[in-house]
């Protein structure tokens, strides 16, 4: 079952975005999206994905600089 994670994050700009798009891509692969609603006040990251752990997703975009936590 695909899973839905949501993500409070620190990433507030569309550059921001674009720099941590391979990251993301690579970890997401073709098994599922990602994308940021930077509009929102949390900066929220949504993941679907078949595979990834939340912890992975925390922990690749703190080692990028970014603030991530899990909601």
């Amino acid at each position: 079952m695909k899973t839905v994670l949501v993500f409070k994050t620190s990433v507030a700009q569309k550059k921001d975005v674009s720099t941590l798009r391979p990251l993301l891509d690579g970890l997401i692969n073709t098994s599922g999206r990602w994308n940021f609603d930077l509009e929102d006040c949390d900066n929220i990251l949504r993941v679907e994905t078949w595979r990834i752990a939340p912890h992975t997703v925390v922990s690749a975009l703190t080692g990028h600089g970014f603030r991530c936590e899990e909601l």
